[in-house]
């Protein structure tokens, strides 16, 4: 997880991506990769999530690519299994971060309580998702966890923005975070690939 971290502290924000397997999502990959963005999280809420990924993958040169909404075994095992990079998950299951240990995956298991921290402690992550953030009492949680984890380092996700993300990123328990935002659905509809890898390439000044 150490390098995995250090990934992530490089790249200061995470794209959260729900995709399609269309030539779009592979356009709107290769924006975010040229603005530096190398580490994409796609997440399993379309039904071509898996493909679209796989495409990513194999035709997106220099990427990093996971798996997002990650549920179950089976989805880290296939995540495992087809060679992603990553994967995360909205909580965190007792069978999943077995799973985690069987496969060695690099895992960010979404928490939100102090004794869901302490049980991913227990499994050895110290490097875990803080999500739904805003609606979990966003920097404010994150600077009370500072202190009892002072071994914790986070990546906060749910309702960050442009407008908030700086004020999670000067956190010092907090390395990088998720969002959507990086991408603009006016940008990709009018093709505007390089507005995109501009926005990118600004996410490294936050």
């Amino acid at each position: 997880m150490h390098e995995f971290r250090e990934l992530c502290r490089e790249q200061r924000v995470i794209p959260v991506l729900s995709l399609n397997d269309d030539e779009n999502s592979l356009q709107i990959c290769r924006a975010l990769v040229r603005g530096g963005l190398r580490l994409l999280e796609i997440t399993l809420r379309t039904p071509t999530a898996w493909s679209v990924a796989e495409r990513v993958k194999n035709e997106v040169p220099d990427s990093l690519v996971g798996i997002g909404t990650v549920l179950s075994t089976a989805d880290m095992e296939k995540a495992v299994k087809l060679g992603f990079r990553f994967t995360v998950s909205p909580g965190m299951t007792p069978s999943l971060l077995a799973c985690r240990k069987e496969t060695g995956i690099d895992y960010l298991p979404g928490v939100a309580t102090a004794s869901e921290i302490m049980t991913a402690r227990e499994n050895g992550l110290n490097f875990l998702k803080f999500f739904p953030a805003e609606q979990n009492g966003g920097t404010a949680r994150l600077k009370a966890y500072a202190s009892p984890f002072s071994d914790v380092t986070f990546c906060p996700t749910g309702g960050i923005n442009a407008e908030n993300v700086r004020s999670y990123l000067s956190l010092p328990n907090v390395c990088c975070a998720g969002g959507t935002w990086v991408i603009s659905r006016e940008d990709v509809a009018a093709g505007r690939w390089n507005a995109i890898t501009a926005r990118a390439e600004r996410c490294h000044t936050l």
